[in-house]
């Protein structure tokens, strides 16, 4: 049984120690319509290669978990999405054993580079703690304490309960590094009022922690990089439609799986599309300094 295929392009440079950043799918199966995905997906891989990186959208089709996809893989994630399953880091066993076709979450993601021996990955915002809900806590957080994979994101997704996200972070041992901030980004905004006890300013001296951290055998390290400015919302106008968003959710029942697809789509709607925006121009910029850390990383 083939568990892992690795796109030949990626398999080369993982061979020569090349920067390499890995990339989700679920964004482009779930996040966004066709054919708006399928343009996102083909922009962030063209990011990160800008960024002078070779890039890897992973996701697991017919059974096999594909690390990095040719055009036409991506092309079918992208319109087929909705027929994809959602897939976590628990659920990949399934999808391969069954042969099925998931797009994969952060924790499957990461799960997967790390097998591949890719160190960057790249995403818009990692999952948490939801609010009102503390027992509910997505397996990204274990999985990124787990695998030694630097996670470039805008934080962790503005729809959660970032404090409590910020405490579950610190109590599984996951580096929490601010990329040019002092503070923990909110996605959608630069600050969330949670101050980070470490900062880094630029690749090259993420990529000397990075060293530092796998070499003692810790794991994994979130990089969090605020959106740009011109691109971030006005923070008490994003959490009232954050509010109105949860509340349409208790009223529709939807929990589990279901419910940041669901409170993200009720956000674009609230928003007029102004939040589909920034997560599109915040996830390019993660896609950009991933790869600048990996090539920084490569080069050490």
């Amino acid at each position: 049984m083939t568990l892992l295929q690795v796109e030949p392009e990626v398999a080369e440079a993982l061979a020569a120690k090349a920067a390499v950043v890995a990339l989700e799918s679920t964004i482009l199966a779930h996040g966004l319509p066709w054919p708006e995905n399928l343009e996102v997906g083909q922009a962030l891989e063209t990011e990160v290669r800008r960024g002078g990186a070779v890039p890897a959208t992973i996701a697991v089709l017919d059974g096999v978990a594909c690390v990095g996809l040719s055009p036409r893989q991506l092309e079918r994630v992208a319109r087929d999405g909705r027929a994809l399953a959602k897939a976590g880091a628990a659920d990949l066993a399934v999808a391969i054993a069954r042969g099925a076709s998931a797009a994969t979450t952060v924790s499957a993601t990461c799960t997967l580079a790390a097998r591949a021996g890719i160190r960057v990955f790249a995403t818009g915002g990692i999952g948490g703690v939801h609010r009102g809900d503390a027992a509910d806590v997505s397996s990204d957080l274990t999985v990124m304490a787990r695998e030694p994979v630097a996670v470039v994101s805008a934080g962790a997704k503005a729809i959660l309960d970032l404090p409590r996200t910020a405490e579950a972070l610190e109590t599984l041992g996951v580096l929490v590094l601010g990329y040019g901030t002092s503070e923990l980004p909110a996605f959608y905004t630069r600050e969330s009022g949670i101050l980070l006890e470490h900062r880094v300013d630029g690749p090259e001296a993420t990529a000397r922690v990075l060293q530092a951290r796998w070499a003692l055998g810790q794991g994994g390290v979130l990089v969090a990089n605020p959106i740009p400015p011109a691109d971030a919302l006005d923070r008490p106008t994003i959490e009232a439609a954050i509010e109105a968003a949860l509340a349409a959710a208790q009223a529709a029942g939807v929990r589990g799986k279901a419910l940041t697809p669901f409170l993200l789509a009720q956000l674009s709607t609230v928003t007029g599309g102004a939040s589909v925006r920034a997560n599109r121009a915040l996830a390019m910029h993660n896609a950009h300094v991933a790869a600048e850390i990996a090539s920084a990383l490569s080069r050490i």
